[in-house]
């Protein structure tokens, strides 16, 4: 059943992608978070299904659709796998529409169609070891020779470092300019004096890899410079602004799961003659689970709706990733609880997905940050009142 705030072009959108998620993603999720192995042919069977670059104008392989259709997408594969859903999003949220919205024609020609088919895997490269919220800090430097330039520096925490074959790579041409400095390049993962960390063993979303990012003299033609010299610190913004949408449809996802195990849960299990639904603090949990559930899906549609407005909806967008994620965590914690000792045990489902949620309140962005964008455009006389 269609949900009437959407379009009828999104219902259906929504409606393939789930069903598309519950025959192929959701039947491998457990295992390659056990393996931590990296779900590439998931990237590629999305892209065959053309839910790659899904706001990209149909002449360099896109769809065309809106931005909410693409933050269905995440909703709905975050639900099964929220590894391949950060993989994806980072994909399209912060590769693909950097080069669609930034690049030349010529660059738009050159790449699109590759990323958009799921033949090529794109990542975003700004986070530093001290220059992690204050992407203006950034210690990476671009020295200009001619038509190139020569990158040298580390990133850290690179979603798919060493397994994306192409890297949106944020540097300065100058530290003394500050983010005047900061200038986007697009490096190729085969570049002479790039390699890679070895992945990190991270608490959650395991099938995703994250792994630190290293240039060494890296040579980056001209024509790979995505917007102006000085203009990366701008582009970096604008794409995290998509990208926070992203993780509050991610988190989203990860809500609507723990919700619908525990109402399962609820419905069967029984103890003192009852079944645990029939409790009232089982109850509440799930009370509070479906509403909070509502209000982040509302929060994070209507961000996605109003993303074209860019930089003026900041705060609404770091709103909808502030709520969702982190009710994201208290109700994966709410579902373990509900389960009692089985929701500790792997074998259940539930203790992953508190393990999944916890990051989504610390990257593209902590809950901190967030507090503080809300906060000080509310000081500026931001108008609620036409959000």
């Amino acid at each position: 059943m269609g949900l009437s705030l959407l379009t009828e072009d999104e219902n259906a959108i929504r409606d393939a992608i789930h069903d598309l998620v519950r025959e192929t993603i959701a039947k491998t999720s457990a295992e390659f978070d056990r393996l931590q192995k990296f779900p590439r042919e998931n990237i590629e069977l999305l892209g065959k299904q053309g839910y790659l670059g899904m706001i990209v104008d149909p002449e360099f392989g896109g769809g065309g659709a809106s931005y909410l259709a693409q933050t269905l997408v995440v909703e709905a594969i975050a639900a099964a796998d929220p590894a391949t859903a950060v993989i994806y999003e980072v994909h399209n949220s912060l590769h693909i529409e950097a080069i669609w919205r930034y690049g030349t024609p010529e660059q738009k020609s050159r790449y699109l169609p590759d990323l958009c088919r799921g033949l090529a895997i794109g990542a975003f490269a700004i986070t530093e070891a001290h220059a992690g919220s204050n992407a203006a800090a950034l210690h990476c430097r671009a020295v200009r020779t001619g038509d190139r330039y020569i990158l040298t520096g580390r990133k850290m925490f690179i979603t798919s470092a060493g397994e994306a074959d192409r890297y949106l790579v944020f540097a300065t041409l100058d530290p003394a300019l500050g983010e005047k400095g900061i200038t986007a390049f697009l490096v190729d993962k085969n570049a002479a004096g790039l390699s890679f960390g070895a992945p990190e063993d991270k608490m959650g979303i395991r099938a995703s890899r994250t792994s630190e990012l290293i240039l060494d003299q890296v040579e980056v033609p001209l024509d790979q410079r995505i917007g102006a010299e000085g203009q990366g610190y701008k582009i970096a913004l604008y794409l995290l602004d998509g990208g926070r949408i992203g993780i509050a449809a991610q988190s989203v996802g990860i809500m609507s799961t723990a919700l619908d195990r525990s109402l399962a849960y609820a419905r069967q299990r029984e103890q003192f003659g009852d079944t645990i639904g029939h409790y009232q603090g089982v109850q509440w949990r799930l009370a509070d689970m479906a509403t909070d559930l509502h209000a982040a899906r509302m929060m994070t549609y209507e961000a996605a709706r109003r993303r074209e407005e860019g930089p003026s909806q900041r705060p609404l967008f770091a709103m909808a990733k502030l709520f969702a994620s982190e009710k994201a965590v208290q109700h994966a914690a709410d579902a373990i609880q509900i389960f009692g000792g089985y929701g500790y045990m792997r074998e259940y489902g539930v203790e992953r997905l508190l393990r999944d949620a916890k990051v989504t309140e610390i990257y593209e962005g902590t809950s901190e940050m967030m507090r503080l964008i809300i906060a000080s455009r509310l000081l500026k006389n931001y108008d609620l009142d036409n959000i």
